[in-house]
């Protein structure tokens, strides 16, 4: 069983909004695909499947740009994203994006991919978003492959009697084989294997020096390598855990983290460090910037903010504030600027405004704002563990309903509260967004994206008080994520972020008239 990492899997990835799933994933995937194809692409087709919703929003959430940046070699938040296509064209890359049939994966973000090279060669790649930033590259040509950026995959197409000196410098290095497949019409092996050290530039050299090898190849890692096991897999071990150690949940998610990456307890400190900040940063743009240019909405956390300090709004204070702040992080994301996924881009504003607010309005410490942001992301990886962050999957439940209930810890860690506590309020907090549908109006990650992750920000607050208050919880946080997920998957797909039911089949979100 795969071991999730905070950095890798719940807290991130740094990423180009609107969406995790549908930008970064899709970015991720295009990359992977180039490194392992390893020649020049003169066409690169990409097909999504009818009825899943990569064909609903591919182009409303920057998937083809996100794509374009990632065959390109251009940094997700490369400035030149905007223009990833066009400068696609300049350099002699056609691009094909359709929507059809993807024969082999029924999931709702599967993507059939064929890259041609300018000499004629081409190769067949499916793939799939599986939430949060996360893929899955599933099958190259014939053979069925697991490549999700975890670790160095390396691809060598060869004659069959090259093999046996394939296999001595495999073994030499380190490097363990995956798969193996002849070609059923011709004598040449497709081999994949797979590391998790550096490659030094002289091995792949040599593998191409081996008479019979026609490519090899190598997709350099997306996530940080791990290296240990993980401390904890479910709520039960971690709080019981925690009180053992006498451990807020902060502490102890800074020593998973330490554990699972073997980094330094003040290295894990100053990555989550950089993330704080790049947080902090798209809630003072939202908040500054009038001018985001959004597909549906116009930026309004400005004047949200404005008028409570006013006193032109009907209660005003710290809950209030909190969800102007989660809004103004969300109108970036919107506008395709550079956000952290908490735990996706269409959730990438509650834990921002939460944090953001803590620490302008409670003095919350830096220190302590990185240790609440731990605690955060705890609860995300019992979530992940036990289920999915994509909407596609599982409704909006498991992504704003999913940064709602790690806010509401990151809360009581902020302000001392225990291990218990923390996991009972993320755990009623989930209760109450259970069965919330993904029904995102016109496929863009706003309405009503912007106004729930507001909310989610406040009830953060709300859900930790009930707590430390008092409410005793009767349902673990283990069992209401199985039910929620449960709750979830139950989701017809047009409430699963396809944008074909709910509040996006509206006659007035119907109606509404695109500002790009």
């Amino acid at each position: 069983m795969r071991a999730n990492s905070i950095f890798n899997h719940i807290l991130g990835p740094v990423m180009r909004g609107p969406s995790s799933s549908h930008t970064a994933a899709s970015y991720r995937i295009a990359k992977t695909v180039c490194e392992l194809f390893g020649e020049e692409i003169k066409l690169a087709s990409f097909k999504f499947d009818t009825g899943g919703s990569y064909g609903q929003v591919y182009d409303r959430q920057g998937s083809d740009l996100a794509i374009a940046c990632g065959l390109l070699g251009l940094k997700l938040e490369d400035e030149r994203f905007f223009k990833a296509l066009e400068l696609a064209k300049e350099r002699g890359l056609e691009i094909d994006f359709s929507v059809g049939k993807v024969e082999g994966d029924d999931h709702p973000n599967a993507v059939e991919i064929e890259v041609t090279a300018k000499g004629g060669r081409c190769l067949k790649f499916l793939a799939r978003s599986i939430g949060g930033g996360l893929f899955v590259i599933t099958r190259i040509d014939n053979l069925p492959v697991h490549i999700t950026g975890e670790g160095y995959d390396l691809l060598v197409l060869m004659d069959q009697g090259s093999l046996p000196e394939v296999d001595r410098l495999l073994e030499r290095d380190g490097w363990a084989i995956r798969d193996l497949r002849k070609s059923p019409d011709q004598d040449q092996v497709m081999l994949l294997a797979g590391s998790t050290r550096a490659v030094e530039d002289t091995f792949i050299e040599d593998l191409r020096g081996i008479p019979g090898v026609m490519k090899a190849t190598c997709a350099s890692l997306v996530f940080f390598p791990q290296a240990g096991e993980p401390l904890f897999r479910c709520a039960e071990e971690m709080v019981a855990l925690a009180e053992k150690r006498g451990n807020s949940l902060g502490e102890l998610a800074v020593e998973y983290e330490s554990v699972l990456l073997d980094m330094r307890p003040e290295e894990v400190m100053a990555e989550m460090g950089r993330r704080l900040d790049i947080m902090s940063s798209a809630v003072e743009r939202g908040l500054s910037d009038g001018d985001l240019p959004m597909q549906l909405l116009e930026p309004s956390a400005h004047r949200i903010f404005a008028a409570e300090r006013e006193g032109r709004v009907a209660l005003g204070g710290i809950l209030t504030r909190a969800a102007a702040r989660a809004m103004a992080a969300m109108h970036v994301n919107s506008a395709m600027g550079v956000v952290c996924a908490a735990p996706t881009g269409g959730s990438a504003g509650a834990i921002p405004g939460v944090i953001v607010t803590l620490m302008e309005e409670r003095r919350l410490s830096r220190e302590d704002a990185i240790r609440a942001l731990f605690a955060a992301g705890a609860i995300g990886l019992i979530i992940l563990n036990r289920g999915t962050f994509a909407a596609e999957e599982a409704g909006c439940q498991v992504e704003i309903g999913a940064a709602g209930a790690m806010a509401a810890a990151a809360v009581v860690e902020a302000v001392g509260g225990s291990v218990v506590q923390a996991a009972d309020a993320a755990a009623i907090s989930l209760q109450n967004t259970l069965g919330m549908p993904c029904d995102l109006v016109q496929g863009a990650v706003e309405i009503p994206c912007h106004t729930r992750n507001a909310v989610a920000a406040s009830s953060a607050f709300i859900n930790a008080d009930l707590i430390m208050g008092g409410y005793r919880n009767p349902i673990s946080l283990d069992e209401t994520i199985d039910a929620s997920i449960s709750a979830g998957r139950s989701l017809p797909s047009e409430l699963r972020c396809t944008a074909r039911g709910g509040l996006a089949t509206a006659p007035s979100a119907r109606s509404l008239t695109r500002r790009k």
